[in-house]
């Protein structure tokens, strides 16, 4: 959302302050961080998480990251969480690279822990590593964003107590119904991943959509919708 113009932002945003569905925008560099915090003191339904993009992070140096994540630290009273943050390596090969979000990722992990934020995971083919950070930094309040990885992982994400976000698209992908099976629904959150992952395969996704994976968590789980979103609102009270 944050990369279109005014005139679009207000429209996506006033279609979702109608639904009452409340939007978590995520910086992703430098100048989105920038543009979530601008999102968020001039709209009332609009809250945001701020980070850098594992793929982002790799063209900053060192003092660049650090001057980031102390602009965050300054910014904290005005953010709800740490994200979009982890390791992607599918985009990246090079294991000096790779290093370097591991490195990063550690920064951001400790980060949400000195802040008694929520840290919100990017973790694309690099799932069991991101797991495997989290865990050794002892990290608590957890959300994995988008969760492709096997459900061995799964299991240890839910045992570990953290949580597991279910985007729009769980209309036609197995991989999340079954998440929605096996993870209680006091460990789920929704997300639209807006403008991706679509219910239909249409561009772009907008917050609105949010419904369509209540809907699905709800049917999976045979409640009634109003009782899946009072669960997971509880949850967002609970870890935001």
């Amino acid at each position: 959302m944050i990369d279109k113009d005014e005139k679009e932002i207000r429209k996506i945003i006033e279609n979702a302050d109608k639904k009452n569905v409340l939007i978590i925008t995520q910086g992703v560099s430098i100048q989105s961080n920038r543009k979530a915090l601008e999102l968020v003191e001039k709209h009332g339904n609009v809250k945001c998480a701020l980070g850098l993009y594992p793929i982002d992070a790799i063209n900053l140096n060192e003092k660049e990251i650090n001057n980031e994540i102390k602009f965050i630290e300054n910014n904290k009273e005005k953010i709800i969480a740490i994200g979009e943050v982890g390791l992607d390596f599918k985009e990246e090969e090079n294991e000096d690279k790779r290093k370097k979000q591991i490195e990063t990722f550690r920064k951001f992990i400790k980060l949400s822990i000195k802040l008694n934020k929520p840290i919100i995971v990017h973790s694309r083919k690099a799932e069991a590593e991101c797991i495997q950070l989290l865990e050794k930094e002892n990290a608590k309040k957890v959300v994995m964003h988008c969760f492709n990885g096997n459900f061995n992982l799964v299991e240890k994400i839910v045992k570990n107590g953290w949580y597991l976000t279910i985007p729009t698209n769980v209309t036609r992908n197995e991989h999340f119904q079954k998440i929605i099976e096996k993870t209680p629904i006091n460990q789920l959150f929704c997300e639209t991943d807006s403008p991706y992952l679509h219910p239909n395969k249409e561009w772009p996704n907008v917050p609105a959509n949010v419904i369509v994976s209540y809907e699905k968590i709800a049917q999976i789980k045979g409640m009634k919708l109003k009782d899946a979103e009072r669960a997971i609102e509880a949850n967002f009270d609970k870890v935001l």
